[in-house]
């Protein structure tokens, strides 16, 4: 994919045929609501669809059960391991990079603001968290797992969502583009790829040029069973940070829904931390990782905490020396991570498994192998916009 202004403008305007289609098929029929209760119970790969199915969301459930048929699984292999090896890094770098990253591009943040979603920051911190913990199980593309129909109901999540808004004349989409265009899922998709190895590395944690590349293809994949373009998606790390930098170019800056998201955020993480000392240590790690410019318009507080963090990575660092020589280290210190992110993850959620659903109204609640080795490090690819 060539990354200009002219292709990546081209995206704004476009949706995901299959999922609107069907979106729109449920909604004019008067459907939508038994297929929102339905999809409910709809939660493992293989599993028999539920009695009463309408035919489109039959249809649908039918054409999207299996992965692309070019996924190399070896690559794939490798990254579930580098997700084991890096796990509790990652879930903090989405958590305080990732997700601040999407509330930076106003047009994002609005669109977050326009959805019931906004006023449950757990459940969308969770459902994220839950998400990349399904697609990196090892039988993530197989009968019985959790990935693929949660897959199928965040396509259909999307396309409801660009139904209410666009047929109820609550979004501009000449001035801001189709809601959840192609556009916005590639920067998504980079967002949540690209821009947490760039958090890792931030972070000092020891990676391999092999690890970060597999990881950004399982997002690749990702992408596409999501109903991203594959056309116009970033083939590497180096098409990536060309589309990246020109997409955060092209469109962040301040406004008062990524404002009161982002505060949402922190309040939601001084909640989860155990009593009041650390509390500042969340601002600090946001402003960290996305910098100063990003932080100062998202209002990140400004806390003593903000030198300490600069410390992290060097700590991190001889953890990760413990790690690359010990194996009864490397066991531990991932036994350690596993349970940190299930301990996050059930914090989030109150110990309930988050459902994907389409909602009813926009405004009511919707819910092979082969070791990763070290010794090649892996360096982020060079900025590309001024």
């Amino acid at each position: 994919m060539t990354c200009t202004e002219a292709s990546m403008a081209a995206l704004r305007h476009v949706g995901d045929e299959l999922a609107d289609a069907t979106v729109a098929a449920l909604f004019e029929r008067g459907e939508a609501g038994t297929f929102n209760t339905l999809m409910r119970y709809v939660s493992t790969a293989g599993a028999p669809l539920p009695e009463g199915l309408p035919d489109v969301a039959r249809e649908y459930l039918e054409s999207t059960r299996v992965p692309p048929a070019w996924v190399d699984w070896e690559v794939m292999e490798k990254a579930r391991l580098f997700f084991i090896d890096n796990n509790v890094h990652i879930s903090t770098a989405l958590s305080f990079a990732a997700m601040p990253a999407c509330y930076v591009v106003p047009h994002v943040a609005k669109l977050l603001s326009a959805s019931h979603g906004l006023k449950y920051p757990s459940k969308r911190m969770a459902e994220t968290g839950q998400f990349t913990v399904y697609l990196m199980q090892p039988d993530a593309f197989e009968t019985g797992s959790r990935f693929i129909p949660a897959a199928q109901k965040v396509r259909l999540l999307h396309a409801s969502i660009r139904h209410h808004l666009t047929r109820e004349n609550r979004w501009d989409a000449d001035a801001l583009g189709t809601p959840i265009c192609q556009e916005d899922m590639i920067g998504g998709q980079m967002f949540f790829s690209l821009l947490v190895l760039d958090s890792l590395h931030r972070l000092g944690i020891h990676m391999s040029a092999e690890g970060a590349e597999a990881y950004y293809y399982a997002w690749r994949v990702v992408g596409a069973m999501l109903g991203v373009d594959q056309d116009a998606v970033p083939q590497d790390l180096d098409e990536a940070r060309r589309f990246l930098d020109r997409y955060m170019v092209r469109h962040m800056g301040p406004s008062a829904e990524g404002v009161h998201l982002t505060r949402q955020l922190i309040d939601l993480y001084e909640e989860v931390v155990p009593g009041t000392l650390f509390d500042p240590l969340v601002p600090a790690l946001i402003r960290h990782l996305v910098g100063d410019t990003c932080a100062d318009w998202l209002a990140v507080p400004r806390t003593p905490w903000d030198t300490v963090v600069r410390a992290v990575p060097h700590l991190l660092g001889v953890l990760e020396t413990i790690e690359d020589r010990s194996p009864l280290g490397a066991w531990a210190l991932d036994r350690l991570g596993h349970l940190t992110t299930v301990l996050e993850l059930s914090s989030l959620t109150r110990g309930r498994v988050m459902h994907y659903a389409i909602p009813e109204h926009l405004k009511k609640d919707y819910g092979v192998s082969s070791a990763v080795s070290r010794t090649r490090p892996w360096n982020p690819p060079a900025a590309t916009v001024s």
